[in-house]
């Protein structure tokens, strides 16, 4: 095993080395590497499609083992090999993390810091990283498919990976001690409605309520804070939307996986290295409106579009979707309004409000909970009296304590308030009982 000592040695004395080489499969890791990225023309290897890829590289490493007289156990070997196959044409150390089914979004603050949240709740894993430089060339391989760069001059970035998994990175110096990754990861196969039903994030019956109040082309804002489940409960309540229609989605980041035909995604494009070509959303909703479609899915509003999906709904473009960011549905609309008024200020709140609740038909409040729990809090009807907006609650969710290992307690309810929106489900044959919205009757 000289070659063990012979690298192990170069590496221990290497001063930007993070640490040394004890392993004799890292010591290997690092000699195999180094003799494909020295014989092989690497970039030719990863345009090929994956399975050939692995197969290459497979071939590669074993012929040079051979060449080299190294015999090591078969266990010894598939790890050297995985480790190899994942830095050269994977993403490095988040590869397992990333195959997990059960993550839901994957941290790396640092070389030795890398955090995963699993069912709400998030865990340091014994997963590593050799040193800032590596992590960097994990963001450089992740970002170079989409186009899109991070340097000193441009800190700052975002992207996706393959299966749709949103992913941000941040460099020196606004990330002051190094860079640091946030990957948000996406179910291979998406979420039912029966799903959301069966982790209690909502009742049979608001579920009921709310598939109908899509089909019926009502106008819906989803509200929530960061991690609170919008984006997940935005492409459960697209499925309730009847076949046959033309829906345009519009994101800043595509996430959204509509499994139905006649749909078209469009996503915003950040300016490139001159600062020239941006996209951004409010251009793409006022293109979506000569696209002929049925139904406008913007992924988040934050800014001017706000006023556009507003003059969409009051146009025709009835049964459009959208998420906000905001703590209360009360919030949310205080949040539309203030976008409205600041990207347009010759509009006064005496106009506006008048024009959001012509325009928004319901609110869907969601909250992530203490225990890691997702949950719908309120569904609520947006009203307009007097020249102001009135919020009615027709569902919602009655915290009622907190039990000994953290579970939060409480159940769904009808509030008894039977929306002005009823009339409408009705006209689309929607068959729900006036009794639906007696108190108490969405109890779980």
């Amino acid at each position: 095993m000289a070659i063990f000592n012979k690298l192990g040695a170069r590496l221990a004395e290497n001063p930007l080395a993070d640490k040394k080489y004890t392993d004799p499969i890292d010591v290997m890791f690092e000699h195999y590497k180094e003799r494909l990225l020295k014989e092989t023309n690497l970039d030719q290897l990863i345009r090929l499609p994956v399975h050939q890829k692995r197969r290459t590289i497979e071939k590669l490493i074993h012929d040079m083992m051979e060449e080299e007289k190294v015999i090591i156990p078969s266990e010894d070997k598939e790890r050297l090999l995985r480790m190899i196959l994942d830095d050269s044409v994977g993403y490095g150390p988040l590869e397992p993390l990333l195959g997990d089914e059960e993550i839901t979004e994957i941290m790396v603050n640092a070389p030795n810091e890398v955090y995963v949240e699993k069912a709400g709740k998030i865990s340091l894993t014994p997963i590593t990283f050799k040193n800032h430089e590596h992590i960097r060339n994990i963001i450089d391989r992740i970002i170079a498919p989409i186009g899109r760069r991070v340097d000193e001059s441009s800190p700052l970035v975002d992207g996706r990976l393959e299966d749709g998994s949103r992913v941000n990175a941040a460099i020196p110096p606004v990330a002051l001690y190094g860079p640091v990754l946030t990957i948000r990861k996406f179910k291979k196969d998406p979420y039912t409605i029966q799903n959301l039903i069966d982790f209690t994030s909502m009742s049979e019956k608001m579920a009921q309520f709310l598939e109908a109040a899509v089909a019926s082309k009502l106008n819906i804002i989803i509200s929530g804070g960061t991690g609170s489940g919008k984006t997940t409960l935005l492409n459960v309540l697209s499925a309730a939307i009847p076949h046959g229609e033309r829906v345009i989605t519009i994101e800043d980041m595509a996430e959204l996986r509509l499994n139905r035909r006649n749909v078209v995604s469009l996503e915003a494009r950040p300016a490139n290295m001159e600062g020239t070509g941006e996209i951004g959303i409010r251009q793409l909703v006022k293109n979506a409106l000569r696209m002929r479609p049925d139904r406008i899915i913007v992924g988040e509003v934050r800014g001017g579009e706000a006023l556009d999906m507003l003059q969409a709904m009051n146009t025709g473009h009835e049964g459009s979707l959208t998420t906000i960011h905001a703590n209360t549905a009360q919030d949310a609309l205080s949040r539309l309004e203030a976008m409205i008024i600041m990207s347009n200020p010759s509009l006064t709140v005496d106009v506006v409000k008048p024009y959001i609740s012509s325009a928004v038909n319901l609110i869907v409040q969601t909250i992530r909970l203490s225990d890691g729990t997702r949950k719908v809090v309120s569904v609520s009807e947006v009203q307009g009296k007097g020249g102001g907006l009135i919020l009615h609650d027709i569902f919602k969710f009655q915290r009622e304590g907190v039990e000994l290992d953290g579970t939060v307690l409480g159940e769904f309810q009808a509030t008894g308030f039977v929306p002005q929106c009823y009339t409408r489900l009705k006209a689309f044959g929607q068959e729900i009982p006036v009794e639906f919205f007696s108190r108490g009757e969405g109890s779980l």
